[in-house]
């Protein structure tokens, strides 16, 4: 039995007669009369005698309502505390990440957290990005996406994404016709970046600048859809991660090529204090971001890892 087959057994004993157990149960009395009968021949028992007026129950009927009474009366406690309990697990978290692009990221996640838990206020600490470990610390925000781990003891992190980052051309630039691009490639290119200093750019700080390679001309604009407006006009090039390029699919000039002979790959951590790790609106959030991020990104590598590795590290 299904706890629908307790309360329409409830209702009608509790109602007297179909009609208002039909509006109760927002049913029509055909579909009520077509579910009693459908479980009274699954059970092989009567559960009512049903007259014009009034529908009574049987001795078996009987023993169905103490029991469908019992059954929702723990059912509806059991919510009500649970309920009590998700009141208590509200806060407000602030989120600052370490680019621009991560905050693409967000939107499907703070509509689930939204939904699922309205007492949790999450907002984006746009004032804060490039910089958001030290404004961590300072308890300026209380989350951060970051591209390394921090060896800060205080702090706490977690993997929650893996991906490769590409360069993104127009067409009719010349290094569209090479399978990949190597650091020299970059040397007459006009770069596009999301903003300065060029310390927090992935692909200057962990590819150009080992390999001694400064492009022709760097400039940034934050905004991404500006930026591919400019690389559409054949203006320059930007590089952007794997998981953006699903967002731009439609731009049919552009070319997407790997940066390096194995690629330029790169992790996405969650960082946060350990102070708040235990709060309960905390794991929340991490729980579902995770969730979300793997709905989203199916091909994420971290998915494959072992749930012991991606627990946090304290």
């Amino acid at each position: 039995m299904e706890l629908k087959h307790f309360r329409l057994i409830k209702t009608i004993a509790d109602e007297g007669n179909i009609a208002n157990s039909a509006e109760r149960l927002f049913l029509t009395q055909s579909a009520l009369s077509h579910q009693l009968r459908a479980l009274e021949e699954n059970l092989g028992a009567k559960i009512f005698i049903r007259s014009r007026k009034e529908w009574e129950l049987t001795e078996e009927g009987m023993e169905l309502y103490h029991l469908a009474t019992s059954v929702l009366n723990s059912v509806d406690e059991k919510l009500r505390q649970i309920k009590h309990l998700n009141r208590n697990a509200g806060g407000k978290i602030r989120v600052s990440c370490e680019c621009y692009s991560f905050y693409l990221l967000f939107p499907t996640f703070l509509q689930r957290m939204s939904a699922l838990y309205p007492q949790v206020s999450i907002d984006l600490i746009f004032d804060a990005t490039h910089r958001p470990l030290s404004k961590l610390h300072s308890y300026e925000v209380d989350m951060a996406i970051v591209t390394s781990q921090p060896t800060l003891e205080s702090l706490s992190s977690i993997e929650v994404l893996q991906d490769e980052l590409f360069a993104v051309m127009h067409r009719e630039n010349p290094l569209s016709q090479r399978q990949y691009l190597e650091a020299r490639d970059f040397h007459d290119q006009h770069l596009f970046i999301h903003s300065f200093p060029l310390e927090t750019v992935s692909v200057y700080e962990t590819y150009l600048k080992p390999n001694d390679v400064l492009p022709k001309k760097i400039s940034a604009i934050p905004l991404t859809e500006v930026c591919l407006e400019m690389i559409n006009a054949n203006m320059g090039i930007t590089c952007i991660p794997k998981w953006t390029q699903k967002l731009i699919s439609h731009q049919k000039d552009l070319i997407f090529k790997p940066i390096g002979k194995n690629g330029l790959e790169r992790s996405l951590y969650l960082i946060t204090r350990n102070e708040d790790c235990a709060k309960k609106h905390f794991r929340n959030f991490i729980n579902n971001f995770e969730e979300v991020i793997g709905q989203e990104f199916p091909d994420n590598k971290v998915l494959q890892k072992p749930v012991r590795e991606m627990s946090f590290n304290q």
